[in-house]
């Protein structure tokens, strides 16, 4: 098998295609390339060199570099016994497409309103859960016909998955990775979406960020506190939006959703504040009432699914990484200083000081702090004047980027594929782990501009988009051999043969816990190659916001530095 990015390389960047055989025997063999254009023709002939064996994959590797092929055009490869990889392009504006097609996944994904045919053509449907919510302290009393039971407005908002339910730490998670990426590369973000509010004065993901905003800052509680989800006591059948009925419960808050909150808001404040200052001022007065409640319970408070309940849990251990997050935003919105100093508090007691997802939120404290230089590098300016006491916590962090991200450039050099994951790390939602070692790459590049950074977070997208053992692009709608069956409620009940494109599936799962993929997964397959594009294989394959956002960060990264390379 050969595998390569199916959507394509940028013509000057380096250019690897994958070749995978399964038995011991063959790292006698020599391997062969030919890069072959549109008409037929060979443009390129090279020597593929023996990488090893891949324990992820189970697979023997070949590697074969043709960074020497740089004309635009539509290629593929081939080798020895009839082998042939899927089309690909060579072009310039490859991750300015696949930005558009990423960012434009959460209009689909948008609840509480029409999606009407001129914004979402074959993909148009009725308007959804415009009903009231219901508290779940309240909700007994609400089933049995409670009559003073009020119901609270908290329409709006993005499904968070393939289910209809919204999450408060999901949603910030999301809100974040776009929020920090259009402060890093704002360029990226220029192209119309074709969303409503297109055309308004504003880049378009901060129009759609901004839906998203205004339904989170219905999560919050007149005593500052935030809900940490709104769901239905059970998931939804497989049924268009408009037709679940099911009642919404507003669940109780946790210092972790309020944590978030106030680290999203705040951070939201900063990047609206010239675009629509009264949503700024609202977003930062709700940040410091979250940070508030948060200092009146410096108790740990979680949260955990009643018995009744089969939605997302979104469960954490601590919250000592979301409280930081908040004080440092918190900090640059205001320049208290006490905020800076509970932040450097705070971070002593963190173990993962990196972490880039819904549960390990410290790294936006550090995109938080090292803002000003991220920019600035970003921007090719020099970097911007900083407070001398800002300037030790913003080394440790900029040494946590660098430190982690040498780290992870081994652990991808040592996959045949170049993903930096071990074997163990094939879990559920798999392809969250690239996507967001990409974000920590593209970061550290930033920070230091090392090469082997950007070649690593340019890999990550690759596995992403088709050079893994199953030779898919995770991403739907974006290359030949692209997945189309996602776990989505919409997709699944739509009745449409084309899939949604844009989103990002979960992937290789190397335990997979839902019944269809036990099945069809024989017992030892290579976690690499426990991947299933069956809608049923929710532990495989179902799509979530925030692998979404990481991919658009690391594209926004990858569009960044293509342009500048023109």
């Amino acid at each position: 098998m050969i595998y390569v990015d199916q959507l394509g390389y940028a013509p000057y960047s380096k250019k690897t295609a994958v070749l995978a055989g399964s038995s011991a025997s063959l790292p006698e063999e020599e391997k062969y390339i030919r890069v072959l254009d549109e008409k037929g023709d060979c443009v390129y002939e090279g020597k593929a060199v023996y990488f090893g064996y891949d324990e992820a994959s189970g697979d023997y590797i070949w590697q074969a570099d043709f960074s020497e092929v740089s004309t635009p055009g539509t290629y593929r490869i081939e080798s020895g016994q009839e082998q042939s990889s899927c089309c690909f392009q060579i072009g310039s504006d490859l991750y300015s497409h696949l930005n558009q097609v990423l960012c434009k996944s959460f209009y689909y994904q948008r609840c509480g309103m029409k999606l009407e045919e001129k914004y979402a053509g074959i993909f148009k449907r009725k308007c959804c859960h415009e009903k009231g919510a219901v508290l779940l302290e309240d909700y007994s009393r609400w089933q049995s016909g409670g009559q003073d039971v009020k119901l609270l407005d908290v329409t709006g908002g993005w499904h968070d998955a393939g289910d209809y339910g919204r999450y408060t730490t999901a949603a910030a998670t999301a809100l974040a990775h776009l929020l920090y990426a259009w402060s890093f590369y704002s360029d990226s973000f220029k192209t119309n979406l074709n969303i409503p509010e297109s055309g308004n004065g504003m880049d378009d993901i901060l129009n759609e960020c901004l839906y998203e905003l205004k339904w989170l800052l219905k999560m919050q509680m007149p005593d500052g506190s935030v809900r940490h989800k709104l769901t239905s006591m059970r998931h939804a059948n497989f049924v268009m939006p408009c037709e679940d009925v099911r009642q919404m419960i507003l669940f109780p808050a946790s210092t972790v959703a309020t944590g978030d909150f106030a680290g999203v808001m705040a951070k939201a404040s900063r990047v609206y504040h010239r675009l629509d200052a009264d949503f700024a001022d609202t977003a930062l007065k709700a940040a410091k009432r979250a940070w508030d409640w948060l200092e009146q319970h410096p108790e740990f408070i979680g949260f955990k699914n009643p018995e009744e309940c089969n939605t997302g849990e979104y469960g954490d251990r601590k919250d000592t990484d979301e409280r930081m997050w908040a004080a440092v935003e918190l900090f640059r919105c205001t320049g208290d200083l006490a905020y800076l100093e509970k932040a450097v508090f705070l971070m002593q007691d963190i173990e993962e000081k990196s972490g880039l997802g819904w549960r390990d939120v410290a790294a936006f404290a550090g995109w938080a702090i090292l803002e000003n230089q991220l920019e600035a590098m970003a921007e090719e300016r020099p970097d911007a004047v900083i407070d001398k006491q800002e300037e030790q916590f913003r080394q440790q962090y900029r040494d946590i980027f660098i430190e982690e991200a040498f780290r992870l450039a081994e652990v991808s050099g040592q996959c045949g594929y170049m993903a930096a994951m071990t074997k163990e790390e094939y879990h559920w939602g798999s392809n969250s782990v690239p996507l967001n070692r990409g974000m920590l790459f593209a970061t550290a590049y930033l920070l230091n501009g090392e090469e082997i950074f950007r070649e690593c977070a340019a890999q990550q997208l690759h596995y992403i988009l088709g050079v893994n053992a199953v030779g898919y692009s995770y991403i739907t709608g974006i290359g030949e051999h692209a997945c189309r069956n996602l776990h989505n409620r919409v997709t699944v009940a739509d009745g449409i043969d084309e899939t949604i494109p844009g989103f990002v599936a979960g992937g290789a799962n190397g335990h997979p816990a839902d019944e269809k993929a036990e099945w069809m997964i024989a017992p030892g397959t290579p976690p690499m190659k426990c991947y299933l594009d069956i809608w049923e294989c929710y532990s495989l394959n179902e799509p979530t916001i925030y692998w979404n956002s990481a991919a658009v960060f690391v594209t926004a990264f990858m569009q960044s530095i293509t342009s500048k390379a023109k």
